[in-house]
């Protein structure tokens, strides 16, 4: 005669009670818990948890049990390994939330970033009026040059590429732009506007 648990039910394996839970059967899901909720529950305790976190923990992950039962594979693991691993993932995440430190508001990588004052907001936007007076300034196919690698963020290659000249032609173009908004600006902002 076969062993029959208290519920009625013939005794299943941890895999067919899975497979059940799977299928969200309610009463495998009872046996399963009467099977493992205790044991988590010591896994957790030996662990370091308290009695009463334990206990929570436990129920948590058999929730867990209860909605990825489908995930379980009986070829890759057995039951009880698949509802400790399940449990050992828990007690993980919650040692990494306790462990990690409080964040501290006065650090200051918290802190904004401070406003430009005035004169700097003036300065960037002087800076700015004199490179394009100096752009203004240029042959049409040095300017063409420039403002692709500068405000287009072209490589070298590719400004050859979209204006169909020869890469060296386009090498020199900058160079000579360069050279000429150094004597129309200044070498500070040419540097800025070479670096930039």
């Amino acid at each position: 005669m076969s062993a029959v648990e208290p519920d009625g039910l013939p005794e299943a394996g941890d895999a067919e009670l899975l497979a059940r839970v799977a299928r969200r059967d309610r009463t495998a899901f009872v046996a399963l818990f009467d099977r493992f909720a205790a044991r988590v529950k010591a896994f957790m305790m030996r662990g370091g948890a308290s009695e009463a976190d334990a206990d929570e923990i436990a129920q948590d992950v058999m929730v867990q049990v209860w909605r990825r039962a489908e995930t379980f594979d009986p070829e890759r693991a057995a039951a009880a390994t698949w509802i400790f691993t399940i449990a050992r993932n828990r007690r993980i995440d919650i040692l990494r939330r306790t462990l990690r430190p409080a964040p501290d508001p006065d650090d200051p990588l918290f802190q904004p970033e401070p406003e430009p004052d005035g004169y700097l907001r003036m300065n960037a936007a002087e800076r700015e009026r004199r490179i394009r007076e100096g752009l203004a300034g240029l042959a049409e196919d040095q300017r063409a040059v420039l403002v692709a690698a500068f405000y287009d963020g072209l490589s070298h290659a590719e400004i050859a590429a979209k204006l169909g000249l020869p890469l060296g032609t386009v090498k020199s173009r900058i160079r000579l732009a360069f050279r000429h908004l150094r004597g129309a600006l200044g070498d500070t902002l040419a540097e800025e506007l070479s670096d930039g």
